[in-house]
């Protein structure tokens, strides 16, 4: 057993949460409370009813998520809002979000891991957010097509846009929604971005200047950092954890 408090203090340490800026909606840290001891640690992607009520099941009382809560804003405690307190109250279950410093951490990142599932070594990172650089860029010496193979191996779900170079000496990774970092390619350097998800335009975006846009799912692509984060502190406690998987295809 450790404390609440303890686990905390680690995890905002570990993601630098006090001096990452965020997007305002994500809120990084605690979210929601528990009676202030954890014995077991689960980890998902998404703030939602189905992995809550999951993760209490299985005994869980510290949730680490990538999305947390409070995207929406201010929401009355009705309804589908009201089922998530409901079922985190009734069983004593702790949330604690981390989202744009579970991208861009050097070591528990989505982004860095998602390079290292090919075997390649992160070198330098781009994409800025306020202070920060979210995505990271990697050195690369796979064919296009040994890429694209081994991440239909590793997602169920690959789409990939291809005119860019068929042997691209660097590859940029950018988890979740890849639509901000498109335009910062060219500036890099870079022909080649794996990421979750893009929107239609980019289409003819990459025709236009030659990219190679590989999509693995939002979701997908994003179990990887809070996976890390829950296993490493689960060590360090010396607590049980697990990743709450809800399927999701998006």
């Amino acid at each position: 057993m450790a404390s609440l408090s303890q686990l905390v203090e680690y995890c905002d340490k570990r993601t630098r949460r006090p001096s990452f800026k965020d997007f305002p909606g994500a809120h990084n840290g605690l979210q929601v409370a528990n009676d202030g001891r954890v014995t077991r640690i689960g980890a998902a992607v998404d703030a939602g009813l189905v992995p809550f009520e999951q993760a209490v099941a299985r005994g869980v009382d510290f949730l680490i998520v990538h999305h947390g809560l409070f995207w929406g804003g201010v929401q009355p405690l009705t309804g589908g809002v009201y089922g998530r307190y409901s079922a985190l109250v009734r069983g004593n279950c702790a949330v604690y979000s981390s989202h744009l410093p579970l991208d861009a951490h050097e070591d528990l990142g989505n982004n860095v891991l998602m390079a290292r599932q090919l075997g390649l070594k992160p070198r330098r990172q781009f994409l800025p957010h306020e202070n920060e650089l979210i995505g990271w860029i990697a050195p690369n010496r796979f064919k296009r097509a040994q890429l694209c193979a081994r991440l239909e191996e590793l997602y169920p779900r690959v789409v990939s846009i291809e005119c860019g170079s068929p042997t691209p000496k660097l590859v940029a990774f950018c988890s979740g929604s890849g639509n901000g970092a498109v335009p910062h390619l060219v500036a890099a350097g870079v022909d080649t971005l794996i990421t979750g998800e893009l929107r239609e335009e980019w289409f003819n975006y990459a025709q236009e200047h030659k990219l190679n846009l590989i999509c693995c799912g939002h979701y997908a692509t994003e179990t990887h950092g809070v996976k890390a984060l829950a296993a490493e502190l689960a060590k360090k406690f010396r607590l049980p954890w697990e990743f709450i998987e809800t399927d999701n295809p998006l």
